[in-house]
């Protein structure tokens, strides 16, 4: 696949911001309740960390599969994967950002969708609801062009 010109990527991510910004909830049937699609989902498909963008190769692979996320959420009865991380998550408390430690637990649910097999990752913070927070392929090719699955840091990936 090759890279998108300025126009094409603005296009894709003008496109996906707006399809996402109609997305308020999905029902999940493995969490029993609503998985909220908030900001903090966005800006991750975008940014690696807090103030580290991805690629724009990266944001495009996001980007053109976020319409199934919530479809994946609403199939979904059993998850892949469960992480359990500590570490500091940036709030903002009294009217200043501050970082504090706490619990993440992150969920990983895999399906084929439209001949796309995906990887959705859902966090949720010690006493807080599920969001989305990743969508991916789940195969990504290696140095030798093979394909590989893509397992990693969820905080990240």
């Amino acid at each position: 696949m090759t890279s998108p010109t300025p126009e094409e990527f603005e296009k894709i991510k003008t496109e996906a911001e707006s399809y996402y910004r109609t997305i308020d909830s999905a029902h999940s049937p493995y969490f029993g309740g609503p998985v909220s699609f908030n900001a903090k989902g966005l800006d991750h498909l975008k940014f690696k960390e807090w103030d580290k963008a991805r690629s724009v190769d990266d944001q495009c692979r996001r980007l053109r599969l976020i319409n199934l996320a919530p479809e994946v959420m609403k199939l979904s009865r059993t998850v892949q994967g469960i992480s359990y991380v500590e570490k500091f998550e940036r709030r903002k408390t009294n009217s200043r950002w501050e970082k504090i430690m706490i619990q993440a637990t992150y969920f990983e649910f895999i399906a084929v969708l439209k001949n796309v097999r995906v990887r959705v990752i859902i966090k949720q913070l010690t006493g807080g609801q599920p969001y989305f927070w990743s969508i991916m392929p789940f195969w990504r090719e290696g140095a030798n062009g093979r394909r590989k699955m893509s397992y990693g840091n969820p905080e990240t990936d």
